[in-house]
């Protein structure tokens, strides 16, 4: 089994992917393989609805040549997928955007690509907007019939500048508690994917 976990953070190293790691580091625990894909510093571009992931149904984005097509193959190949993203304006970046419009648009023209695997968001604030940046990541597991694992709080890390999340216990502790439960969820619904 394998998870992959996308950061849509334009930061590389930041809080985003600190808090993805460490979803990532209990799902390695329980013996589930990870890939963290960090988006910063990648060209990424938003879907133009060109409709040819519908006539090619080839689990491919052809509208634009950029880092998407990547993502999306490893979604595809993946059990479980976790979408991060910091809060920018009560919402989630233009890259982690990118990547769910167009792998959502893919996996629509391509039934069954994406549908019961299991999907989690994790979004990181400075200090408001996370519910609604989270809502916009579940929006992309639920049209898509995946499977989404809770935690003991929204899945959402309290931090500004790099590294700052490392000081917010209760998010540490609820991305901890999501990847054990996603792990468990993986192990459980393994045998019928």
């Amino acid at each position: 089994m394998k998870v992959v976990a996308f950061s849509g953070s334009a930061r590389k190293g930041g809080n985003t992917a600190i808090m993805l790691q460490r979803v990532l580091d209990a799902l390695e625990s329980e013996g589930i393989e990870t890939e963290l894909v960090e988006l910063a510093g990648q060209k990424v571009q938003g879907c133009t609805v060109c409709l040819k992931c519908r006539e090619l149904k080839d689990r491919k984005c052809h509208g634009r040549n950029d880092a998407i097509n990547e993502c999306i193959a490893k979604a595809d190949e993946a059990d479980g997928i976790i979408i991060g993203s910091p809060v920018y304006f009560a919402d989630i970046s233009p890259e982690a955007k990118a990547l769910i419009d167009r792998l959502g648009y893919v996996a629509g023209a391509n039934p069954g690509m994406l549908e019961r695997k299991v999907g989690a968001g994790v979004v990181v604030q400075r200090r408001a907007g996370a519910v609604h940046a989270f809502d916009s990541i579940m929006h992309l597991f639920m049209i898509r019939q995946m499977i989404v694992p809770g935690s003991t709080y929204w899945n959402l890390g309290i931090g500004g500048l790099p590294g700052a999340v490392d000081e917010d216990d209760e998010g540490l502790t609820t991305m901890d508690n999501l990847g054990g439960n996603m792990a468990w969820l993986l192990k459980l619904t393994a045998p019928a994917r």
